[in-house]
């Protein structure tokens, strides 16, 4: 026996296994489950305003939890922590995250699970506190409103002076986003910021040669 494996031997003689305590064990999962279910109340609270995926949730929750014993199973034998890493590593999730708020979740929640599952609970609990009083705070800050999409369709192919000149009695902000002509037809789309809705639209569909006017709200990203 040369050197070489005397070194490998003390190493994974001192490194193959460490005796976990069933204690510790159930008190890592016990604090990683409370964490989880604040976790799952946090995402329902913080999705209110928008659409609300209770299999997420339950999802986030277990992930936690799976993210612990995946950690316990990593400090007790090296051996098998490599061979999880290989193992993890040829997962592939294919499922598309539209939310960006969804990706703080399961980050949150697996960033819970590796805390707890290396013991250190009182950093999970401030980590939660933090994020937790961070979000909330931001979601207060005001955001400017939201334009909106005036969609005109008429038969003056020369009458864009005049639509303009509506829309900005009622709005200071207004951009042209597509104009159509064809046919006779003038198709305008125009982003605009407005409070008096149904006014602009009543004047604008009494000009000359409108056949249709839309006043649309998107959910796209707000201009400032």
């Amino acid at each position: 026996m040369n050197f070489g494996d005397i070194f490998k031997k003390s190493f994974l003689e001192g490194f193959y296994s460490t005796d976990l305590q069933l204690p510790s064990i159930l008190l890592s999962l016990m604090v990683t489950c409370l964490l989880a279910c604040y976790i799952f109340l946090a995402y329902r609270l913080l999705t209110r305003k928008t659409f609300y995926n209770k299999s997420f949730g339950v999802s986030l929750a277990a992930l936690a939890i799976i993210t612990a014993a995946v950690i316990l199973t990593i400090q007790s034998n090296i051996v098998i922590s490599l061979g999880m890493v290989g193992a993890l590593s040829i997962v592939r999730f294919r499922t598309a995250v539209k939310e960006p708020m969804d990706l703080v979740f399961l980050f949150w929640a697996i960033s819970v699970g590796i805390i707890c599952g290396a013991n250190l609970y009182s950093l999970a609990v401030v980590s939660c506190l933090v994020v937790t009083v961070a979000i909330f705070l931001l979601d207060l800050v005001p955001v400017t409103k939201a334009p909106m999409l005036l969609v005109t369709n008429g038969t003056d192919i020369d009458g864009e002076a005049g639509i303009l000149s509506v829309v900005e009695k009622y709005s200071r902000f207004c951009r042209v986003k597509s104009r159509t002509v064809a046919a006779g037809q003038l198709d305008l789309v125009i982003e605009v910021r407005v409070d008096e809705a149904a006014a602009l639209v009543k004047e604008v569909g009494a000009l000359k040669g409108m056949e249709s006017v839309s006043l649309l709200s998107h959910d796209g990203e707000t201009t400032y």
